[in-house]
């Protein structure tokens, strides 16, 4: 039956519940004597109730909603729509005859008997196609227990009674008040903490996780349960892959390692962000990367005028091309190739494109690769952001805002001593320059390329082992999407000049995060897929800061986001050493860009840090004070 036929059926499905309501009213007001009912009285009048029920019943959008997916909202729109439909019929017969031969009554029992008629089929239909068709499941369907008995959980048990592969068995839920209730007839059995019981007790195949808004805490203690339990688990998408439209609620997948590491989802004041950013042309240079790549996604979704990409990959470029031009057909996208080092090619592309706004992200970023490289750090990372950071002043650009990372704080590598030097060079320019020139520092992003979570899930792969450089060392974790959301935040929140720390939660053991992610893939670490302890890499520390002990941390106005009281250095001298590195890097000169980075970044230590060095590590929320940003 097609849409058109279905509609048709509906609407005389509806008017012959409308003569029937009419009826009854009759039947009942006359005591249900036919030889007393006045026919000549109903069948005078109900040509004008069909059509004034009729026209309102179609303009009230009644038959607009889907009587598969019947529900309240659907029996309040029948309410509605009978109750004007009995007024406007009632006015129609007052105005056609002064309801002669109509008692008073049947205008009040009328619209009862409809509403019920309209309601009941509509509601009866679903109940049919929910559980009808399915009241007996598959021999072979797999008996699960659902970790939450809210609104997700529900709405799972409705889907399975559909399809009949799974069989519900029960609910496990932390909430006092549903202790020994049913949900659909589904007993909930106690709390999550009694897992390994209910699962032994009641033969359980699978464990549903039906927590989309847990914190990451909780989906820990939950995995941990499901494994003490043996048995095999899923869950529902996050709640912040449900809003960013990502996931759907009815998907089921594995417990990813971004559950267990990601944090509760950040409230970003998005008015504030969009009015930065909505309108205007926005620049994200290293546009293909990891950062850069989730930058652009979520800034096309905030309508800026123009979106100009630059990458100097360009497979990567081609990719977020591709791929933001599919989003987002009507969006004004411009792909540069372009080396941020280029001076010529970077005055170019501001010039053309005059941006208001520019996200800088682009950066050499493997540490042990470039502690052996430090040319091309100083190159790129230091001089690339020179040359973009210059040329923005030159063009009048509005916001300038470089993404940095916690390897900046007293650096004990190449790398990080070049993304302090760009930090330096950047707050440098602020105090010359009309452009707002904003840091922004943060430690790892899971899944980013060249990270630790793509090389640990090639090594569980491949049969293992797993290589962690050492047993005690701990990184910060945040997830891309997170990482560059509070990037905007932090960019549209900036006045010029300072450094903000993203809040990155408690620092995570990566030996942990091997463990986590051997036993997400099915595997018992040390047993099936081992962890080897390989030794700190050249340039590499076992803890990271997020701010050095010189910067007293402020409070912004966003929770998440602090500010660092930077430390200001001496232009001129900033300027002689930029000079010197580009000397030293026209001349291939290694020792050189080293000896400079030392210079401008004098607390650029040795490799690695001591187990017992514990002054190296400085607690996130040391030193706060009250600021608004």
């Amino acid at each position: 039956m097609n849409q058109f036929t279905r509609r048709i059926a509906v609407i005389g499905h509806d008017l012959v519940m409308v003569s029937l309501a009419w009826l009854l009213a009759y039947l009942v007001r006359f005591n249900f004597s036919l030889a007393n009912l006045n026919w000549d009285s109903y069948l005078a009048t109900l040509p004008v109730v069909l059509a004034a029920q009729g026209l309102v019943l179609w303009f009230t959008g009644l038959y607009r909603g889907v009587w598969r997916f019947a529900s309240i909202p659907d029996l309040w729109n029948i309410t509605r729509a009978v109750l004007i439909g009995a007024l406007v019929a009632a006015l129609s017969l007052f105005l056609y005859n002064r309801l002669a031969g109509v008692p008073r009554t049947i205008l009040v029992l009328y619209p009862v008997f409809l509403v019920l008629m309209l309601g009941a089929p509509r509601l009866s239909y679903r109940m049919w196609r929910d559980h009808g068709l399915n009241t007996k499941f598959e021999p072979e369907a797999k008996r699960v227990l659902i970790l939450g008995a809210g609104r997700a959980g529900e709405m799972l048990v409705r889907d399975m009674r559909r399809e009949s592969v799974y069989k519900p068995v029960g609910f496990l839920d932390d909430s006092p008040r549903l202790k020994g209730a049913n949900v659909h007839g589904i007993p909930v059995f106690g709390p999550i903490a009694r897992l390994r019981d209910a699962v032994e007790k009641n033969d359980i195949d699978l464990v549903m996780i039906a927590m989309p808004s847990a914190t990451s805490s909780q989906m820990r203690r939950v995995v941990a349960l499901c494994e003490q339990a043996e048995v095999t688990f899923r869950t529902l998408p996050r709640l912040q892959d449900l809003v960013s439209g990502q996931s759907a609620l009815k998907e089921m997948r594995e417990v990813a390692i971004d559950d267990l590491l990601g944090r509760d989802p950040v409230a970003l004041d998005w008015k504030h962000v969009s009015e930065s950013l909505a309108g205007k042309t926005v620049l994200v240079s290293g546009g293909g990367g990891s950062i850069g790549s989730e930058l652009c996604r979520q800034i096309a979704k905030l309508g800026p005028s123009t979106l100009v990409l630059v990458e100097q990959s360009e497979f990567n470029l081609y990719n977020v091309e591709m791929e933001l031009g599919r989003a987002y057909p009507n969006l004004q996208l411009h792909s540069c190739l372009t080396d941020v080092a280029d001076k010529t090619a970077v005055e170019h592309v501001l010039k053309t494109y005059r941006p208001d706004v520019i996200f800088h992200a682009a950066a050499y970023k493997h540490v042990p690769m470039l502690e052996h490289q430090a040319r091309e750090a100083v190159h790129n990372n230091v001089l690339g952001t020179r040359t973009l950071a210059t040329a923005a002043d030159k063009f009048g650009c509005g916001t300038f805002v470089m993404v940095s990372t916690d390897k900046a704080v007293n650096p004990a590598n190449v790398m990080g001593a070049s993304k302090r030097a760009a930090e330096i060079y950047c707050q440098s320019l602020d105090k010359k320059s009309k452009t707002k020139f904003i840091t922004v520092r943060f430690g790892n992003v899971l899944g980013s390329a060249g990270s630790v979570v793509p090389l640990f899930r090639k090594q569980i792969e491949a049969g293992g082992p797993v290589t962690v450089t050492h047993p005690e060392i701990t990184r910060f974790f945040m997830t891309i999407p997170e990482a560059s959301q509070l990037i905007m935040q932090a960019g549209a929140m900036g006045t010029g000049g300072e450094i903000f720390v993203l809040d990155m939660g408690e620092p995570v053991k990566v030996n942990y995060l091997a463990e986590q992610m051997i036993r997400l893939s099915g595997k018992v670490p040390g047993k099936d897929i081992e962890i080897t302890y390989t030794g700190l890499r050249p340039g590499e520390k076992l803890f990271e800061e997020l701010f050095h002990d010189q910067e007293c941390l402020a409070e912004t106005s966003h929770e998440k986001i602090l500010l660092a009281q930077c430390r200001l250095a001496d232009w001129e001298q900033v300027q002689e050493v930029m000079g010197l590195m580009e000397t030293a890097c026209d001349s291939y000169d290694e020792p050189e860009c080293k000896r400079l980075l030392k210079k401008l970044v004098p607390e650029m230590g040795a490799t690695g840090v001591s187990v017992t060095d514990k002054d190296n590590v400085i607690p996130l929320k040391v030193a706060k004070v009250s600021h608004e940003s």
